[in-house]
């Protein structure tokens, strides 16, 4: 990297998933937009066909005369030719395909088993962490190799295992996880501050928060705009609008896939005294089974959606051809803001801001002192120059770690399995995740979790045969 005027150039960014037909596309359009970092981009991809269509949008994207931030993107054929020499590495990846998520979502449901998102907690992020993990491993080794002072920025799903497993290869990484859900609740606090209070325009990054937890199962235990604390405003509003929720700008919640009404988030709140800092997709499936993902019926009351992954393939689809548009100049991309702070934390760690965000890194400090010192929780961090310093953020509450613990205890157990092919391990994990237990029999769980297996050995290592 080289520093001069108050920019920092020559950045070297390995992009692993760079073949991404989304997460890539946003990653560029925020670095067209920043003008005080430019560089290279190494994209590598096991689909390199991808990888080079990718290639060939970015270098349209850096011609434009639009675009502040000029970068050069470049197809890697091997980790090694991406990683070699990088400053930061990006990790985006969907392991397996939808065929696979097909089954980690849809099959627990002959038992009832019911999952709104499928790729962190309960059977299907399970399942999906088996084929996940041995990629990381291959990676976090890549990176041990090629790149050990790189900074690592993770969006992959099951976010906290995959932090997990990149510390596990590599104990000296510096490896962080980058998740907006905490944003998308700061977006409502700030809502219904406007609403309530009679403000305009205010700007989530002045809805100052406590971050605490894991990641799609995160809380806040303080919340303020301006000095004024917005618990007192959040409970008096939940009161007059539980059974509506709340919806920006009276949205039906129904209309879009990802939306919600919050209405978990409200009952959360109602049971436990903290604000819930996830989507209530998210936050259903951390709860016991008959809590909220009952059966589609109980889904629908608490006005959220469970995602089928046949809507996931045709939103494939729709994106193969977005792809095909971008690479041929037929279309465009829109030049304007994602929402994600991945290009503001590259900027501080390149010492030009300093910035506080949420991360999900190991609980080394005891950010959280009553949770183990092995799990990866999420809370905020300061960022400055090639440092980032976890913040304190307390303890939970023991009714909230309660929640927490069977998650933690579930992670290790299936970092576990996965390193050993361990059968056995993935069946007590199962039996532990709260939206089975109870809700099925020893037998038929071990029955569901061999299917799941079996579903998706194409991406596991021979030792599960």
């Amino acid at each position: 990297m080289k520093y001069e005027d108050n920019k920092v150039t020559d950045i070297r960014i390995a992009y692993i998933g760079g073949g991404s037909r989304g997460w890539a596309w946003s990653f560029m359009t925020d670095l067209s937009m920043e003008a005080s970092i430019s560089g290279t981009i190494r994209l590598y991809d096991i689909d390199e066909a991808a990888a080079k269509n990718n290639e060939i949008i970015g270098n349209h994207l850096n011609q434009r005369p639009d675009t502040m931030g000029k970068w050069n993107y470049v197809t890697c054929k091997t980790l090694e030719e991406a990683l070699t020499g990088c400053d930061f590495v990006v990790i985006s990846i969907l392991p397996g395909t939808f065929d696979e998520m097909s089954s980690d979502v849809h099959l627990p449901e002959r038992l009832g088993i019911y999952q709104s998102v499928g790729d962190t907690a309960g059977p299907g992020g399970m399942i999906r962490a088996l084929r996940t993990i041995p990629m990381f491993v291959e990676i976090g080794e890549a990176i041990r190799d090629y790149a050990p002072d790189a900074w690592v920025i993770n969006y992959t799903n099951p976010m906290t295992l995959c932090v997990k497993t990149l510390y596990h290869v590599h104990p000296g990484i510096k490896a962080f996880g980058c998740c907006h859900e905490v944003f998308g609740t700061q977006e409502v606090l700030k809502g219904i501050c406007e609403e309530t209070l009679g403000l305009e325009n205010i700007s989530r990054h002045d809805i100052h928060v406590n971050v605490l937890g894991i990641n799609h199962f995160t809380w806040f235990d303080q919340a303020s705009y301006k000095g004024i604390d917005l618990f007192p405003i959040y409970e008096k509003y939940i009161g007059e609008h539980y059974e509506e929720g709340y919806c920006k700008g009276h949205m039906n919640w129904a209309n879009s896939t990802f939306s919600c009404a919050h209405r978990v988030k409200f009952d959360l709140f109602r049971r436990y005294g903290l604000i819930a800092a996830a989507g209530d997709r998210h936050l259903a499936e951390f709860m016991p089974g008959d809590t909220y993902l009952k059966d589609p019926e109980t889904v629908t009351g608490w006005k959220f959606g469970l995602t089928p992954v046949e809507w996931r393939k045709q939103d494939l689809q729709q994106r193969l051809e977005k792809s095909r548009r971008l690479a041929a100049a037929e279309e465009e991309i829109e030049l304007k803001p994602t929402g994600e702070e991945g290009i503001q934390l590259i900027r501080a760690l390149c010492g030009l801001d300093r910035v506080i965000s949420n991360v999900n890194i190991p609980n080394t400090f005891l950010q959280i002192p009553n949770l183990p010192a092995g799990a990866v929780v999420e809370t905020n961090a300061l960022f400055s120059r090639d440092s980032i310093r976890p913040l304190i953020a307390g303890q939970v509450p023991e009714n909230i770690r309660a929640l927490l613990m069977p998650h933690i205890e579930n992670h290790e157990t299936i970092l576990q399995a996965a390193l050993t092919c361990d059968r056995e391990k993935v069946y007590q994990a199962f039996a532990n995740d709260p939206l089975v237990k109870g809700r099925a029999e020893d037998g038929q769980i071990r029955k569901l979790a061999d299917d799941m297996i079996a579903n998706t050995m194409e991406y596991l290592p021979e030792g599960w045969q």
